[in-house]
């Protein structure tokens, strides 16, 4: 299971606009995306306008991007299985005192159970990436509900919060059924503004080319996504979010994207 996971998650994100085929659940008039945008460059804005899909994102309140007039960043990692960095990557986020957000699959709650605790007790937010990662446009309602409330229940059973109310859909790959449906059973949908590929183990280049990579997309409401995988990430998260300080951006959760109050910033986080 873990080699058929990683595998998926490689392929995660790509940033074209792909319809896919449908089987019986999919009809040919809901479509299907792979999520991809306009990247910003020299600190201008990224543009979904182009994809053909932001009438229904935003139609049902996902997101892609936070206040554009505010120079805020919401920063996010895909856990789809441990290769070995996300201490390191908690250890850097807490000494720098930056809350984040960590989608996680059935697999990392299985196989990273400390992992997850911790994620919690560091005060950071924990999202839906679903049980096995499947194309959520080729599965029925009711197998949608079960891989969502498998990763839900099993998180809540490790950490004792049974909020959930962030979804990251598996390989970006979304319609207007399941943006609608996963928004019916209270999950606000998240994509990204800001993303490079990173989450090939076997294609990393250094922690300066992250830097690099991350750095030149950065852009206010920013919602930078991120694999945990990478050790190009790893080594490069301290340098990224200096330079982002530096450039006078402030790191925020999502749920201060919503105007909420965060529930838990230990440590002096905001």
């Amino acid at each position: 299971m873990k080699c058929a996971l990683i595998s998926a998650v490689m392929a995660c994100f790509l940033f074209s606009l792909v319809p896919l085929a449908g089987d019986n659940v999919v009809s040919a008039a809901d479509g299907a995306y792979h999520f991809g945008f306009k990247r910003s460059v020299d600190g201008k804005l990224p543009s979904i306008n182009e994809e053909g899909f932001k009438p229904i994102v935003d139609k049902h309140g996902a997101i892609f991007l936070g206040d554009t007039t505010r120079k805020e960043l919401f920063l996010t990692f895909d856990n789809g299985y441990e290769n070995g960095y996300t201490a390191s990557i908690l250890d850097t986020l807490k000494q720098k005192k930056v809350p984040a957000i960590f989608f996680v699959t059935g697999h990392y709650v299985k196989d990273q159970p400390e992992l997850v605790k911790r994620m919690a007790a560091e005060g950071h937010l924990i999202g839906n990436h679903s049980w096995s990662h499947p194309d959520m446009t080729t599965i029925s309602d009711a197998k949608i509900k079960q891989e969502l409330e498998s990763v839900k229940q099993g998180v809540a059973a490790l950490t004792g919060n049974s909020e959930m109310t962030y979804l990251r859909p598996p390989r970006g790959i979304f319609n207007e059924r399941t943006l609608r449906y996963t928004k019916e059973l209270g999950y606000t949908n998240v994509f990204w503004s800001a993303a490079y590929k990173d989450w090939d183990p076997k294609e990393q280049k250094g922690s300066s080319y992250a830097y690099q990579k991350v750095v030149s997309q950065l852009h206010p409401g920013a919602v930078l996504l991120l694999h945990s995988v990478s050790k190009d990430n790893t080594e490069a998260l301290g340098s990224i979010i200096d330079e982002a300080r530096r450039q006078g951006y402030a790191f925020k959760s999502l749920t201060q994207l919503h105007g909420d109050v965060f529930p838990f910033l230990p440590n002096g986080i905001n």
